[in-house]
């Protein structure tokens, strides 16, 4: 039986004055997950913006453009994290440089130390027009010793093809860190997600920042909820949720997947999505 265990945190953005402020911050989920016996944890997209917040000498916010300053401390207590707990944790999105461009990039830290890298590959007009952010250029799925997943981050999940190559490609598990600051975009990334999960039989793992940065600009509103999301067949619930958190609070949920399921569905459930796929009528994507 090929089970594992998931956490998302619904990370509350507040304005911090040190990295080691963040630092602690960001232990404390992991600890939480980590008594809960999780094997992954996942924080949200953008939520290292929070360290934008510390300000500079003159005491101004620090730009996005500064962000990436912050790469080599963000990779150092996360990589420290992953080892000491041994979970796998999906540092959520941060934003690098790469030459004179900047991506929006999911990173998943493995419990062994190495590092793996997604960019955001469809990026919203906000982060085109107000912070010159690049889409990155290819799609990876990750092999890790409880099964193959994928990071598509916030955007990326309402392009159904996208999460089609995933599958294709091998994941079970799509892991959709998030960023939305109001309902209509927390629930195109809900509903979407949904439809994923439906569409390819796969488990699709998401949150959202919550809180405020009031000193950072497009970060001052955030409406968020972490959510484990599933095919809808019997062996899963109704609605398709494993579990969901209270919408804009701080805190932790926790499930429990089962691959098997998934196979079992995919095989012989109510509906057969992936396998009845039409490809003599459209594209398959590998």
């Amino acid at each position: 039986m090929m089970k594992l265990r998931v956490s998302a945190v619904q990370y509350h953005l507040h304005t911090i004055n040190s990295f080691e402020e963040f630092a602690n911050q960001v232990e404390h989920y992991i600890k939480t997950a980590q008594e809960f016996d999780a094997d992954f944890v996942l924080f949200p997209e953008f939520f290292t913006t929070q360290l934008m917040s510390i300000g500079n000498e003159q005491g101004r916010p620090l730009t996005i453009q500064e962000l990436p300053d912050f790469t080599e401390q963000y990779r150092s207590l996360f990589i420290d994290l992953a080892k000491k707990t041994k979970m796998h944790i999906i540092g959520g999105t941060h934003v690098i440089r790469k030459g004179d461009r900047l991506y929006n990039v999911a990173h998943l830290f493995y419990p062994d130390g190495r590092v793996a890298e997604q960019a955001k590959l469809h990026i919203t007009p906000t982060e085109v027009k107000e912070w010159n952010m690049s889409p990155g250029d290819g799609l990876q799925v990750f092999e890790t010793e409880k099964g193959t997943i994928a990071m598509l981050t916030c955007y990326d999940i309402e392009f159904p093809e996208i999460v089609r190559m995933a599958k294709a490609k091998g994941a079970d598990v799509i892991f959709c860190p998030s960023c939305t600051d109001d309902r209509h975009g927390f629930h195109r990334v809900r509903y979407t997600s949904h439809a994923r999960a439906i569409e390819n039989q796969v488990y699709v793992v998401t949150t959202g920042t919550v809180g405020s940065l009031p000193t950072i600009d497009f970060m001052r509103a955030n409406f968020g909820q972490a959510a484990v999301i599933t095919p809808n067949d019997i062996p899963f619930p109704p609605r398709g949720i494993l579990v969901e958190g209270e919408i804009n609070h701080d805190m932790v949920v926790t499930a429990d997947l089962d691959l098997d399921l998934l196979y079992q569905v995919r095989e012989s459930g109510s509906v057969t999505t992936w396998r009845d796929r039409r490809t003599d009528l459209y594209p398959d994507w590998k």
